[in-house]
């Protein structure tokens, strides 16, 4: 498929999407969001890869929603909520993929920008980078989840002064506020990035998917139904996969296993 928002390589095991509008500073669209929705799809349905990358094109990752978009239906609210779904879909999206989303953040993660990084399972972050969610600056209030997933992330003192004040943090800062991995400078991102993706390019694809889908499900259960959800899986993962007993029998022989 042709894409005009974003660009989706696939190498080595390794998908990348690039948020493709760097003009606007990869400002969220609706045409982007349904470019975006399709590579996830194509992502998912790809046995080979091990692990998303998602950046941004130009000068930042991501400057959330385009206010000419808003700008545009301020007399027609209701075509506002289709848009916001579309927004909350795709990070759903992402959520649920079946492997690990890492963001690579440069630049400016601004309102939706910040809400589209804490959708991905990791962030690796510059350390001159700006991270914040700025919709109170502008009378606006978030719409695509930093009310949900901030409180979550952060607590909710630090999540109250990020969305009422319209405080920026560095990179550094967002590290430890929690809200990223790793912070370093911006002309170590690629270096930092390809120590991660390394060791996850040797992984089992479904071992990482069930992973990931049951720390997911289960980050708003009780702990005991959350264990009890851990150990469903890991029965029906022994049960449906052979990667566990080739993992048994790479171990038993002193080699690698081969997935």
């Amino acid at each position: 498929m042709e894409y005009t928002n974003i660009k989706l390589d696939v190498e080595n095991g390794v998908a990348s999407i690039r948020l493709n509008r760097p003009d606007a500073l990869n400002a969220l669209t609706p045409d982007l969001l349904s470019e975006f929705s399709q590579a996830l799809t194509v992502v998912g349905q790809n046995e080979e890869v091990k692990a998303l990358v998602l950046r941004g094109e130009g000068k930042a990752f991501c400057a959330g929603a385009d206010l000419t978009f808003f700008d545009s239906v301020l007399d027609q609210p209701v075509l506002i909520s289709p848009f916001l779904q579309k927004l909350n879909d795709c990070l759903t999206q992402m959520e649920h993929l079946p492997v690990p989303v890492i963001a690579v953040v440069h630049g400016f993660a601004l309102a939706g920008g910040l809400e589209v990084m804490m959708a991905c399972d990791m962030a690796l972050v510059a350390e001159e980078s700006r991270i914040g969610d700025q919709h109170v600056n502008f009378g606006l209030m978030p719409g695509g989840g930093s009310t949900q997933r901030l409180p979550r992330r952060v607590g909710m003192q630090r999540a109250m002064e990020l969305l009422t004040t319209g405080r920026w943090l560095s990179g550094s800062e967002a590290v430890d506020w929690g809200l990223a991995l790793r912070a370093v400078p911006s002309d170590s991102l690629d270096e930092e990035l390809e120590t991660l993706l390394s060791p996850l390019r040797t992984k089992s694809r479904p071992g990482l998917g069930w992973i990931k889908s049951v720390a997911v499900r289960g980050q708003d259960l009780p702990m005991r139904d959350g264990a009890a959800l851990e150990i469903m899986a890991f029965v029906q993962y022994f049960a449906t996969s052979s990667h566990p007993a080739e993992g048994i029998q790479a171990f038993k022989e002193k080699r690698q296993p081969e997935f």
